[in-house]
């Protein structure tokens, strides 16, 4: 990725919280996603949200949807193949508080080749109602079609349905054989 690349990508990332509206980024982080991040993380945003005397059920629901959200980086981001420090298993992950909800944005390094069939399925999970995601996320289940990277979305779906939001994604080109992937989920904070 070149430099006038990078350039483009933070400013996509910029007019993309801009767009958000985020009124306050709580927290951001750029580089290797291990499972001590994730629980450093997890403490930090559930200690912020006890001292805003944020409601239990919001304050489960966003602790559950960071935790899915990191441990799909963390299980997709080791996959790419580039050898380039900016991408080698490393992910952004962020959370934002608005008037009304929270934002967890996460995005990772992905091949194009899997664009298509990622977009499939969020437009497939983003076009399902509550009882439709619960039918879904059980025949994904039993039918065991889970990949030895583990998903078969069931991560995406599972946020789908605690969350009870759409899920918000983008792809930005990066060159001609991969992208990155961003994926918002918002959580109500009137529970």
């Amino acid at each position: 990725m070149d430099k006038s690349n990078v350039k483009g990508f933070l400013e996509f990332v910029y007019d993309f919280y801009r767009s958000m509206k985020a009124h306050e980024i709580t927290l951001v982080y750029e580089g290797e996603i291990t499972h001590q991040i994730t629980k450093a993380f997890t403490s930090l945003t559930e200690s912020n949200m006890a001292k805003d005397s944020e409601a239990n059920s919001v304050q489960k629901k966003v602790f559950h949807v960071m935790v899915e959200c990191l441990q799909n980086i963390s299980k997709h981001a080791d996959s790419f193949g580039s050898d380039d420090f900016l991408f080698a298993g490393r992910g952004i992950f962020m959370v934002s508080k608005g008037k009304d909800d929270y934002h967890v944005t996460t995005g990772n390094v992905i091949e194009n080749d899997k664009i298509e069939e990622l977009t499939e399925m969020l437009t497939h999970i983003n076009s399902l109602d509550r009882e439709g995601l619960k039918q879904l996320y059980k025949s994904q289940m039993k039918e065991g079609r889970l990949s030895e990277k583990g998903g078969a979305g069931l991560g995406f779906i599972d946020i789908a349905r605690k969350t009870g939001n759409k899920l918000e994604y983008h792809f930005l080109p990066i060159d001609e054989g991969s992208s990155f992937f961003l994926l918002t989920s918002s959580i109500s904070r009137n529970a």
